[in-house]
């Protein structure tokens, strides 16, 4: 049995589902096998916050019409709680508790049977406190649970035409920030801005790290000789957004590169 047909066994044992979905190439890769295994409805609902990137929304919206999906969009307020915006190693757990409580009432509202998020087995490896969520609330990760890395996604996703096969990983924009800095509403917007200005450079992947003064850019490398190419451009928009030092990460972009210090500290 292949990683897809493990996943759509697992998926056919559920009468109805509510999938959490950002609009990235994982929950997307969900959504799509759902429609085709599920015997009742599929409800992808996409929480909207300043942690959400401005940009996704579109497409995350476009992307489930054309899956033929019901899309719900609703509004979590995690950035309002003392406990999230004190950016504290537990920050991800009270993120994710805001948003699996919100989901599981509306599963329950709906008379839902399962209420599912986009993990991966290549998610496993990094620094998850948001996983204690998924437990207390009861929410499954089909595509761990079938195996399936991130790679193994984008393949299939490829083979089935969905145009988030290639799309870069977006993550929390909190993400970007160091633990310990509190977390307002202009300091999301500020690394969503600085971002964008990276996209429409033609950069794919990128995140920029936000130290309040330092920026700290994370790209692919085969983006860092863009980068330099545009290094007037790429300092002058960072610092009319309120940055003085401007770097770039020559290690380039990995996932949850702010979590390295918190897992070295786990193994020592």
């Amino acid at each position: 049995m292949t990683k897809l047909e493990k996943l759509k066994a697992i998926l056919a044992g559920m009468d109805s589902v509510l999938v959490a979905y950002s609009g990235g190439a994982d929950s997307t890769f969900l959504v799509k096998v759902a429609s085709l295994s599920v015997a009742g409805k599929v409800i992808a609902v996409t929480a909207v916050s300043a942690t959400y990137p401005k940009k996704e929304l579109s497409a995350a919206a476009g992307n489930a019409r054309r899956i033929g999906v019901r899309h719900v969009v609703i509004k979590t307020s995690e950035v309002s709680k003392r406990a999230f915006s004190a950016n504290t190693t537990e920050r991800c757990f009270v993120c994710k508790s805001e948003l699996f409580s919100k989901l599981r009432r509306m599963a329950e509202g709906r008379g839902t049977g399962f209420v599912l998020d986009a993990s991966t087995v290549s998610d496993e490896k990094d620094f998850r406190p948001g996983n204690r969520a998924k437990k207390r609330f009861g929410i499954r990760s089909p595509l761990a649970e079938a195996g399936l890395t991130k790679d193994d996604i984008r393949r299939y996703s490829r083979k089935m035409g969905l145009a988030t096969w290639d799309k870069p990983s977006a993550a929390c924009l909190a993400s970007r920030i160091p633990y310990g800095t509190k977390i307002t509403p202009a300091l999301l917007r500020r690394v969503d801005q600085a971002e964008r200005f990276f996209r429409h450079l033609g950069c794919g992947q990128v995140r920029v790290r936000d130290y309040t003064t330092l920026a700290r850019i994370e790209v692919s490398g085969s983006d860092l000789a863009r980068i330099v190419e545009n290094r007037t451009r790429v300092v002058t928009r960072l610092k009319a957004l309120g940055y003085h030092y401007v770097t770039v990460d020559l290690e380039g972009y990995r996932t949850g590169s702010m979590n390295e210090v918190v897992k070295k500290e786990v193994r020592q």
